[in-house]
């Protein structure tokens, strides 16, 4: 007998209840072991674009002093890698392509002169926290 002459019921097949379930099952397991490998690599990624972003500020500061004779001030800060300070002679800025950026947290950068840390300046990011101190996430990055 051909299939098309056979009762509706029996060409149209579907899945059970109990078999979605079991695949929703497995897919909620899976998830739950990758879900946080996952986070965690997104994590460790904000901390190295943090690096990445300290280390681009530090190399624009550094061109700074070396066209105006001097570091930013504190008072001054990061703003003068793109707008030139009043009264300065030999700023080639901008330094950036950009406006100074905020860490991947979404906060400012923290840039004191003259750093304290065996440093002519600190730069740094307070981390996820946006607190000084803290471990993992939370951690800060420095140019120190």
């Amino acid at each position: 007998m051909p299939e098309s002459s056979l009762p509706p019921s029996r060409t149209a097949r579907g899945f059970t209840l109990l078999e979605l379930l079991v695949v929703m099952v497995i897919i909620g397991l899976l998830a739950g072991f990758v879900a946080p490998r996952y986070f965690a690599q997104v994590g460790k990624s904000q901390v190295k674009a943090a690096r990445a972003q300290l280390d681009a500020l530090d190399k624009a500061l550094e061109q700074f002093r070396l066209d105006a004779g001097r570091l930013p001030t504190t008072e001054e800060g990061l703003a003068t890698l793109n707008t030139a300070p009043p009264n300065l002679t030999g700023w080639g800025g901008p330094y950036l392509k950009k406006a100074v950026p905020n860490d991947p947290w979404g906060h400012p950068y923290v840039y004191a002169a003259p750093g304290t840390h065996d440093n002519d300046f600190d730069l740094s990011s307070l981390g996820k926290d946006g607190r000084p101190g803290g471990t993992g996430e939370d951690a800060d990055v420095t140019n120190w």
